[in-house]
């Protein structure tokens, strides 16, 4: 009788087992780690935007806030695959505690209505979670969008307060005595223009300061559209923002205060009043452009 021949068993040759690559492991959970994380801020800060949208962005003066909400959006896509490239190089010494101190503001805002309290958390809760899994770098690279994100929001009611009066007599001031070297037969009592057998109150809006924090986040647009500035030519930029932003007001209350009286009344408060708005952002737009290139002229000639 034959026997069947015996073929040796080697471990492995006949079963396979298959491993899934540490990089692709690693992968899958650092997805999974930012679908949660991605999931819990819209979670906490949609809510946030709708009353922000009821209670504050629908107002004329704070209307840019959706806008620069989605340019954040859309600053911060444009960066996700320079982010992705990053190394993980977490920095948690100061991450954790900005988080739990921003989650704290967060809480804190929310159960006692405090919506600036509650819309500023945000920052400090994207800004942690970027130091706890990419370190500064990672903070460094999304600076743009989150200093743009601060634009949205809302000021404290008391520093408006506190800032708007001295503007209003500032604007006021000035106004008066261009229109006076001009030969206009201007008088002002405080925060109220006279000319003529008109009186104009300079208003909250044409003080100057939500116009300034526009015009800064508009800066602050016209800086991340020019790749080739510099951080010290950025810096220039948004402080000569601020008085670019008096002057435009200075001359959004001439235009308000010649049309006035040449026109009456009725033609300062119509249509004049909504238009001078346009011409106060053109204007501040136009100098914004030339105080840029004046920044960046020196650098120019040096090449030259």
């Amino acid at each position: 009788m034959s026997s069947i021949g015996h073929v040796p068993h080697h471990p492995g040759s006949l079963t396979t087992t298959w491993e899934e690559p540490p990089e692709v492991s690693a992968h899958t959970a650092s997805r999974a780690i930012a679908g949660v994380l991605l999931v819990g801020l819209l979670a906490m800060y949609v809510p946030t935007a709708l009353r922000l949208i009821d209670q504050v962005w629908s107002t004329a003066e704070q209307g840019h806030g959706p806008l620069i909400l989605a340019l954040c959006a859309w600053m911060a896509w444009q960066r996700r695959k320079q982010l992705a490239a990053l190394p993980d190089t977490p920095n948690r010494w100061l991450g954790m505690p900005l988080l739990v101190l921003s989650l704290a503001a967060y809480v804190l805002g929310h159960s006692q209505g405090i919506l600036g309290l509650e819309a500023a958390s945000q920052l400090g809760v994207l800004t942690a979670l970027l130091l706890c899994f990419k370190g500064l770098a990672g903070v460094r690279l999304m600076a743009l969008p989150l200093a743009f994100m601060a634009f949205t929001v809302p000021l404290p009611g008391i520093f408006v307060q506190t800032v708007t009066m001295p503007l209003k007599v500032a604007v006021s001031a000035c106004a008066e005595w261009l229109l006076h070297g001009v030969g206009y037969p201007v008088g002002r009592m405080g925060v109220v223009l006279v000319i003529g057998q008109y009186q104009l109150l300079v208003a909250d809006a044409c003080a100057g300061l939500n116009s300034m924090f526009t015009l800064e986040a508009l800066g602050f647009l016209w800086m991340s559209m020019r790749p080739r500035s510099t951080p010290a030519r950025d810096a220039a930029l948004a402080l000569a923002i601020l008085p670019i932003s008096f002057v435009a007001n200075v001359v959004r209350v001439m235009v308000l205060v010649l049309v006035t009286y040449h026109f009456g009344d009725a033609a300062g408060q119509g249509f004049a009043h909504d238009f001078s708005g346009i011409v106060l952002f053109v204007a501040a737009v136009l100098m914004m452009i030339v105080a840029e290139s004046v920044i960046r002229r020196p650098r120019a000639e040096g090449r030259s």
